[in-house]
Formats: C-alpha cells, structure tokens, sequence
C-alpha cells in the first residue's frame, strides 16, 4: 500500500483533520564523496525497526465532517525503496520543532530532492490527530509526518526517553537519519540524550535540515553524538 501522507494540498480545510495519500517518484541519487567521513552512531540499528503506526488518513466514502479512518502502516510502507531523511523530535506543537525544524526541512524539500532524497519524515510521540493537526497547522505540502504514538519505534531504536519532569512521560530523543530503501546510512543524534533533564536539555543542530543538507552535499557535517545509545 502507498503510506498516507499528511499535507494540506488540495484538502478542504473545514475538516478537523486533513490527510492526503502520494507516492514518491525516484529521484537521482547522491552519495558522500569518497573522502568525507561517515559516523555512525554506536549501537543504533542498521535497519530501520520494522513496526506498525496506527494513523487516520481520509476516505470520503465514509461521508460527513469527518470522513476519516484508522488504517496500520508498516515501516516498510513509509521507507522501503526510498532514499529518505527521517527526523524525530520530543513533541509536536513544541517551540523549536515547530519554529525551526519542522519548518526549515519543508522549505529546503526541493533542496533535498535535488540530493537524491525521495521523502523526508517528521516523527514524533504523539496520536495520529496531534499529528495531523500539526502538520495543518505548518501548511505542509512536502514533509510527511507520522505518529510513533505507542512508542515501537523509538524504542526499537534505542532513542526513546523519559520526559516526566516536563508531563511528556515517555518521548524520542532528538535525531534524523538517511536511510536508503531500510538501511541506514547516516545518523545525525543530538548530544546529551539523557533521562528527565532540564529544559535547557534539548540540544539542536545535528539533525537540523541545514547540517544534513551537508552531508547531502559531501561536504563537512556535524554527526551529533556517535556512541551514547545501546
């Protein structure tokens, strides 16, 4: 099946949620130069983990204000045969991911496809309406999000942590990776990853959609933290 996307092209905007479905078309790829350094981040899988997400997408079949239902997207829905970015943050609706990050990789999508990227990602532990609803609010068009809201996928790649002290309870830790049709091939983690810090802990760099187009580019980049995980 073609994974759902979320994006406001073409919806209407008197729905509480808006969703739409696309495919990815290839794009010519670019890989590192031979000479640039690539860090891979200790102990994280090779493969991105093979999990279900449970997520609303429209069917206007159902019929009236809210013609939406739950379907289950596999990993490899979303990632198989792609070269993709995936980036993951604690929360949507939160300052710097809604300031910055998200924002910032919808605006450079073009940039990316030029790169040799087919989709970029957004995830995030949060329910599939939260999700939805944030991805309406930042007008996208390009940037896909998808809703880890049982925590599978975080957990799987050893990036989830507990953000108690804030009322998040269990969330991810700040990262993105390129991975090419499943199989990593470059990690951006943010330093520091640690259980219930302060509200200073959330660093942002490493993963930020203008570090990465370095690395797209061969040129240099800044990995983030290569060996805190498993």
């Amino acid at each position: 099946m073609s994974p759902p996307t979320t994006t406001t092209t073409g919806e209407k905007r008197a729905a509480p949620e808006e969703t739409t479905a696309a495919s990815a078309s290839k794009r010519r790829e670019t890989q590192p130069t031979s000479d640039q350094k690539t860090t891979m981040a200790s102990g994280l899988p090779k493969t991105l983990p093979a999990t279900n997400f449970r997520v609303r997408v429209r069917d206007e079949s159902i019929g009236g204000d809210n013609p939406f239902k739950w379907v289950t997207v596999t990993s490899d829905d979303y990632f198989k045969g792609k070269r993709v970015v995936l980036f993951s943050l604690p929360g949507a609706f939160t300052p710097t991911c809604s300031t910055y990050q998200l924002p910032n990789f919808e605006k450079n999508y073009d940039e990316f496809k030029k790169l040799g990227i087919d989709e970029i990602y957004c995830m995030s532990v949060n329910d599939s309406f939260v999700m939805n609803k944030w991805a309406q609010s930042q007008d996208l068009k390009h940037v896909k999000v998808i809703p880890d809201g049982n925590v599978e996928f975080s957990k799987a790649m050893g990036l989830n942590v507990q953000k108690d002290n804030h009322g998040f309870g269990q969330r991810s830790w700040r990262y993105a990776v390129v991975a090419k049709d499943m199989v990593v091939e470059q990690t951006f983690i943010e330093p520091g990853k640690c259980e219930n810090g302060s509200l200073d802990s959330d660093p942002y760099g490493a993963s930020s959609p203008e570090n990465i187009l370095k690395y797209l580019k061969g040129e240099d980049f800044d990995a983030g933290d290569p060996c805190k995980l498993r």
